[in-house]
């Protein structure tokens, strides 16, 4: 073996996880965290080595009725240092849209390529997966005109995945 060469070992998935988090009560008003909120801690990886998720998707329990106007529900994810509260500090990192039809299934397609190993399925030349890193968290809330919007037919946001 060379002298320069170092015994690196891949990131390997300790335990996996499967979480359907239901998004009736968790709103935030735009896409940037400011003032009140209500988002749901999703993914703590604060006190862990981290996560790769390799499915984000969203099970569509209907349409939202803004004075009859039809809209899809969208739902914002961010990342903090925090797993207590969602503060301003957090990063917008994405959204996913559920559909108009009910029940059904949503798959967040515009993740990162990444060098882990994860499940390649599809004619995907790269692997794609969203990487939580140690001592961040990953957070979730339906976006929203009222903060008191607590729906019946609100999406659920799953994620799968793996700690390391």
């Amino acid at each position: 073996m060379a002298s320069t060469s170092t015994n690196k070992q891949p990131l390997l998935i300790d335990r996996v996880f499967h979480e359907v988090y239901e998004m009736s009560t968790a709103t935030i008003l735009t896409e940037k965290v400011t003032g009140t909120n209500f988002a749901n801690l999703i993914l703590d990886c604060t006190s862990n080595d981290g996560a790769i998720i390799e499915d984000i998707y969203i099970i569509s329990q209907g349409q939202g009725d803004n004075s009859g106007v039809l809209y899809d529900y969208p739902v914002n994810l961010y990342l903090s240092s925090e797993f207590d509260f969602l503060r301003d500090s957090a990063v917008f990192v994405g959204q996913i849209v559920a559909s108009s039809t009910k029940n059904e299934w949503v798959h967040m397609s515009d993740m990162p390529y990444v060098l882990a190993p994860t499940a390649q399925v599809g004619s995907e030349s790269r692997l794609k997966a969203f990487y939580v890193p140690k001592g961040k968290a990953l957070w979730a809330a339906r976006q929203t005109s009222n903060l008191a919007d607590n729906i019946s037919n609100a999406p659920m946001l799953g994620i799968s995945g793996g700690f390391y």
